[in-house]
């Protein structure tokens, strides 16, 4: 790093847990972003504060004015203009030392089977069962760890799943596809802004850990948050010996 990168990063090369070995390591990874929403604001605003090295972000919507209360990275001169667009001009303006790329689009299957398997991790911030199943599917076939993360009305969750390692469970082990999910988006349900806020910014703690080889990460649990009254449940998880995704045997 040059002595303005050191600058830059101080706060993090402080820490004894990153130094200077683990922003270095930071800023040669690689994280892929699906959804830049209400959690991929905070996701990719932290990651991209952060120094992590290429962010790929990916959506396919535009902003209306009703993403304007939760969706942090937008502001009233964007609406019309594609999330990703929007998003990728805050965050060069944040760090112009990262290389950002952008795909507008509601990436499918095939596409993230390719995306994954060229990256160090990947954070769910979707709205939708569909693309969840499907992330989850790209990660188990290329082993990438998935940073899962859900918010509606006044609740929100977040989990890790591991899949560098056989015993960890996947999206799917937690929730099987029965063909019966019924999705919540916010504009039938509604959703308490700071609560995004909560998960995303959990999201990408729980993916700079990762990317750094710190702490314990959240694989094998979910964190359940009721933001009425500031409780957090924690639920452990199993792998599910009959998921036709993984495959494996449970692990406790």
């Amino acid at each position: 790093m040059n002595d303005h990168q050191l600058l830059r990063y101080s706060r993090h090369i402080l820490l004894p847990q990153i130094d200077i070995a683990g922003q270095e390591k930071l800023n040669h990874s690689r994280a892929l972003i699906v959804g830049a929403g209400g959690l991929g604001s905070p996701i990719a605003l932290y990651l991209a504060a952060s120094g992590v090295g290429s962010l790929i972000i990916c959506d396919g919507d535009q902003i209306d004015l009703t993403n304007l209360q939760r969706q942090i990275m937008h502001d009233s001169q964007s609406i019309g203009v594609a999330k990703v667009v929007s998003a990728k001009q805050l965050l060069v303006r944040i760090n112009p030392e990262i290389n950002i790329t952008t795909i507008h689009e509601y990436v499918g299957a095939e596409k993230l089977l390719q995306l994954t398997a060229d990256v160090d991790v990947v954070i769910d911030a979707s709205d939708n069962f569909n693309t969840r199943y499907q992330i989850n599917q790209a990660c188990v076939i290329n082993k990438k760890p998935l940073i899962s993360g859900a918010a509606v009305r006044f609740s929100g969750q977040i989990s890790v799943f591991d899949l560098r390692h056989d015993d960890s469970s996947c999206y799917h082990c937690l929730y099987p596809d029965t063909g019966n999910q019924e999705d919540m988006p916010c504009a039938i349900m509604g959703v308490f802004s700071p609560i995004v806020g909560i998960i995303g910014s959990m999201q990408a703690a729980e993916a700079l850990k990762i990317l750094l080889n710190i702490g314990t990460s959240l694989n094998g649990r979910l964190q359940l948050l009721d933001g009425l009254t500031m409780n957090w449940r924690s639920i452990h998880l199993h792998k599910d010996p009959a998921c036709p995704i993984c495959q494996s045997s449970i692990s406790v």
